[in-house]
Formats: C-alpha cells, sequence, structure tokens
C-alpha cells in the first residue's frame, strides 16, 4: 500500500462520520417534508406500513450515498490540493 494512501486512511473514516452525521440529518429533514412526521419508521416497527418502511429506507439510503460521494469526493480535492497526490 502506497504512503498516501495509509496516509488518508485517517481522514477517510473522520470524512465517513462526518457525512453519516450529515445524511442522517438531511434523511430527518426530508422525512418531515414527505410524511410530516419527526420519526421514520424502522424496519421492525409493526404499526407502519410495507410501503412507509420501504419508501424511508429508499430515500435514507439515497441521501447517504450522495452526501457520502459529495464528502469523500470533496476530501480527495482537499488532499491533491494540500499534498499534490490523489488519495486513491
Amino acid at each position: 500500500m502506497k504512503a498516501s494512501k495509509l496516509a488518508y486512511k485517517p481522514v477517510e473514516l473522520a470524512l465517513g462520520a462526518v457525512s453519516g452525521m450529515i445524511a442522517g440529518a438531511a434523511f430527518k429533514q426530508v422525512w418531515k417534508v414527505v410524511e410530516g412526521e419527526n420519526d421514520a419508521p424502522s424496519a421492525t416497527d409493526e404499526n407502519r406500513s410495507w410501503k412507509q418502511v420501504l419508501i424511508a429506507a429508499a430515500i435514507q439510503g439515497a441521501i447517504f450515498a450522495v452526501v457520502k460521494a459529495a464528502v469523500d469526493r470533496s476530501g480527495a480535492v482537499v488532499t491533491r490540493r494540500v499534498t499534490g497526490t490523489w488519495p486513491g
């Protein structure tokens, strides 16, 4: 493994945590708009329909994927600016 990849690992882990927090907050806001409720259904919530559970999961997954890609890409761009090498 190249030294630059190894050095980027802690940054990548931190960015993953940050992207998870951002995605979670974004999902909560989107869910309020979609269903008008503060709490999204969990898969084991027996008071929610299949439709609600699956729609919530799809929205949450899409938001997480977009936020993670944006944060990871931004981290790579900043790393290139600072070190001169792309961390991938």
